[in-house]
């Protein structure tokens, strides 16, 4: 196999600043013939997620189905999953850690400051809590329950992840074990739908600039940077956590466990990550994800196809490293004292309900409730950092897909791939 030369995404990091420069002058009042050019941004860019998010089921069903189908007879295949999940498990506990180590040593939770916030926004904080209360999601016995759904077809028109996934899984599974005839047809058929979606892919990354730049005017014309001066030291927390985790302890297991060079490594994924960071929807960023990890890292379709779709679902580090800074956060706002045994069950909270946040924008509140409910904090105390979660998500988003990434580097490397992450001409 090899590898496109590396580039970096000029146009991509064009279009995110001047979307800021534009989306602070427009607002969301300003107009061209009666339509506000928040609402054209708004337009535009949903339209750029539906065309990404468009692919997503079949790409990821059919990714793994072929994935598995053709590792399933391989007598190696259980010692494969193990590696997988070890991944997994390892970078999401690593994340969840560095995130309670930096909510204790900064404290952002005990500003004085967030006294009257609580007050002023307790109602509509109530009301966005009631409204997550009611959702599906936020039952943790429910979420368990939908990694085995009743009727497949179901969990296919509503995107349900973890029930996709646990079908794939079980359906390649099942054509590696039949006889060979109808194997090969079948791996033939979803190889085709997932070569299909693949290229549609390649059809929207022309778009790329166009899309980032909507989404990235949007965020600033409502946003801004006003939000993060009351919140500005748990957003620096967030960021912080964030980025130790995705500068030091990502590229250290890079450096010690797959020796390949980290810079590199970046380098191959600037395009996913610039569509997470853009989309804050690491669903959205798969099928480009896919393209970078298997075109540009290197890495073999028989790993990247089983690795990077299920991490989507599996290995949201940057929300297990936000979901429980946030939980945190809130505590001490309400001066609740958290043992350090209490704050070893966050992280276990935090990392299983990582595993079934959807990869969509704002999900990971959903996961917050859950954690909050759990140790009956305030729930509406989810409203103090509403207004900087927007683009705490576009943070955390890109370190989820780099995190998959990385897992996916690490288990091709120690599979003996030779052709991960090597230059050409």
């Amino acid at each position: 196999m090899t590898t496109h030369k590396i580039k970096t995404p000029w146009s991509v990091f064009i279009a995110i600043f001047a979307a800021f420069f534009v989306g602070k002058i427009t607002g969301t009042e300003a107009s061209i013939f009666g339509i506000t050019y928040y609402s054209l941004f708004n337009l535009f860019g949903t339209l750029f997620i539906h065309a990404l998010t468009l692919v997503v089921v079949p790409l990821v069903s059919s990714s793994i189905i072929t994935g598995i189908a053709r590792i399933g007879k391989d007598s190696s295949f259980g010692k494969l999953g193990i590696k997988v999940f070890g991944f997994y498990f390892l970078t999401t506990m690593s994340a969840v850690i560095i995130g309670l180590l930096f909510v204790n040593l900064f404290a952002p939770g005990k500003v004085e400051s967030l006294q009257a916030m609580i007050q002023s926004d307790h109602a509509s904080a109530g009301q966005i809590a009631a409204h997550l209360a009611q959702e599906d999601q936020v039952s943790f016995y429910r979420l368990l329950l939908n990694i085995i759904p009743s009727n497949i077809l179901e969990a296919f028109s509503k995107g349900e992840m973890l029930g996709l996934i646990f079908f794939s899984l079980l359906f390649g599974y099942a054509i590696s074990k039949i006889s060979k005839e109808p194997s090969q047809q079948l791996q033939q058929f979803f190889q085709g739908i997932f070569q299909a979606m693949i290229q549609i892919t390649h059809m929207v990354m022309k778009i790329l600039p166009f899309g980032v730049f909507c989404l990235v005017a949007k965020v600033a014309a409502t946003t801004g940077l006003e939000s993060l001066s009351s919140l500005a030291l748990f957003f620096l927390t967030v960021i912080l956590g964030l980025l130790f985790f995705s500068c030091i302890i990502l590229p250290i297991l890079l450096k010690l466990i797959g020796k390949v060079s980290p810079l590199a490594h970046f380098r191959a994924m600037a395009p996913a990550l610039m569509t997470a960071f853009s989309t804050s929807s690491s669903s959205a960023a798969l099928p480009v994800t896919i393209d970078c990890v298997e075109k540009r890292a290197g890495v073999s379709n028989r790993i990247c196809s089983l690795v990077v779709p299920l991490g989507t679902s599996l290995n949201m580090s940057g929300s297990a490293l936000y979901e429980c800074v946030g939980a945190m956060f809130v505590a001490q706002v309400y001066g609740v004292d958290i043992s350090i045994s209490s704050q070893f069950i966050f992280a276990i909270l935090a990392l299983l309900t990582s595993m079934g946040v959807a990869g969509i924008p704002g999900a990971s509140l959903v996961a917050v409730v859950v954690i909050l409910k759990a140790f009956g904090l305030p729930v509406e105390g989810i409203g103090l950092f509403l207004a900087v979660d927007r683009i705490l998500d576009m943070c955390r988003t890109t370190v989820n897909v780099f995190s998959d990434s990385c897992c996916a580097i690490l288990v091709a490397k120690t599979e003996g791939e030779k052709n991960v992450l090597v230059k050409t001409n």
